[in-house]
């Protein structure tokens, strides 16, 4: 079984997020996603201080997805510099974990 990770993303709107959320779990790159809409980000965008509302993506994937997934992210996502950070998880419950792995496994490894 591969390594479970959490990938941190941000999206400019809910509608964003839920059209890019729907096609990495519908290609197998992503478990799930969980969307936490009405974050307010502050950040340093060439040279200023900006504040926008954002949505944030918690996305549930293995290691061994992580590179096909951010590739496919980043082709899909309106920012010039899109949010992409992998956390390790440290630990989680079994049947969780199981059913994460199943759902991001290329088909390949199904049969």
């Amino acid at each position: 079984m591969s390594t479970p990770v959490v990938v941190l993303v941000t999206f400019p709107s809910l509608e964003v997020a839920r059209r890019i959320s729907s096609a990495l779990v519908g290609e197998g790159l992503a478990a799930c996603v969980n969307l936490l809409p009405g974050a307010e980000s502050v950040y340093r965008w060439e040279g200023k201080v900006e504040v926008a509302t954002e949505v944030v993506g918690l996305v549930k994937t293995t290691g061994a997805r992580v590179a096909e997934l951010e590739q496919r992210y980043l082709s899909l996502h309106p920012y010039e510099v899109p949010e992409f950070l992998t956390l390790g998880a440290v630990n989680g419950s079994q049947a969780y974990l199981d059913w994460l792995s199943r759902s991001v496994a290329p088909e390949k490894d199904l049969k």
